[in-house]
């Protein structure tokens, strides 16, 4: 789910608690070193899977995700179907998103053997179709909008973002931040953010990961985070929006 405010996706330790967390980690059982972490289970930030860096990826799932329509679109509930044959999976990636609900919202999706799966965490688009706020959402040149994305993914609560697949945690997950390039699109009338749809530009920015093709026949997916915004720290407006889902993804031989 990716946030947009319309009317209508953030400590040092001191030196001597680094250390007594050291002496606790070698003093820890084997059992308990034995969580892992689901990184090598996702593309590194730096890496260009299928030929694209993830930035370049960011910029198709936006295009995909503006170019669905409202009805059953993945960013609200209910309705959105990942096997819809409409809704615009095809290749070797597919793309998922969360919706504007807490976490215990579940979706069910049977994805192809050998399938990459590209998912939008807590990230922003801004759009020359879209009026322009106060804060900044939309824009005409590639500049505005940069400038507008970045100011909504800078509230991403970077701590509150969290992806697990079949309970292991992705790490680091702020090394998964991407901005886009300016990129056209074609939206629906009406679309996801307003009445009328057509051909426009934008520019995206925040976090992103993208899982490996998978080959065990069932997995659990859970992502979600939150933006924050407030008037007391200099914003123009006071809001939080948290989001997230948990996907039942079933490989297809």
């Amino acid at each position: 789910m990716q946030m947009r405010f319309k009317a209508s996706s953030f400590h040092p330790a001191s030196l001597v608690a680094a250390a007594l967390a050291a002496m606790l980690t070698l003093m820890l059982p084997s059992a308990a070193l034995a969580q892992h972490s689901a990184n090598s289970r996702v593309y590194p930030p730096t890496a260009k899977p299928f030929g694209k860096s993830y930035s370049q990826w960011s910029e198709q799932w936006w295009r995909w995700a503006l170019s669905l329509p409202v009805a059953g679109h993945p960013f609200i509930e209910p309705g959105f179907d990942c096997n819809d044959p409409h809704n615009g999976q095809h290749g070797h990636v597919w793309f998922l998103a969360l919706s504007s609900s807490p976490p215990v919202v579940e979706r069910s999706c049977t994805i192809p053997e050998d399938t990459a799966v590209f998912v939008g965490l807590a990230n922003t688009e801004c759009s020359s179709l879209e009026p322009t706020f106060p804060a900044g959402t939309g824009g005409q040149t590639a500049a505005e909008q940069r400038d507008c994305a970045n100011f909504f993914a800078n509230h991403v609560v970077v701590s509150s973002l969290f992806c697990t697949i079949d309970g292991e945690r992705v790490t680091n997950l702020r090394a998964f931040r991407f901005g886009s390039s300016q990129f056209k699109f074609n939206a629906p009338t009406p679309w996801i953010f307003g009445d009328t749809g057509g051909t426009g530009t934008a520019v995206s920015d925040g976090y992103f990961v993208m899982l490996k093709p998978m080959s065990d026949r069932a997995h659990t997916l859970s992502c979600g985070g939150k933006f924050h915004f407030s008037v007391a720290e200099g914003d123009p407006f006071d809001a939080d929006f948290g989001f997230g889902n948990t996907f039942h993804l079933t490989i297809e031989d």
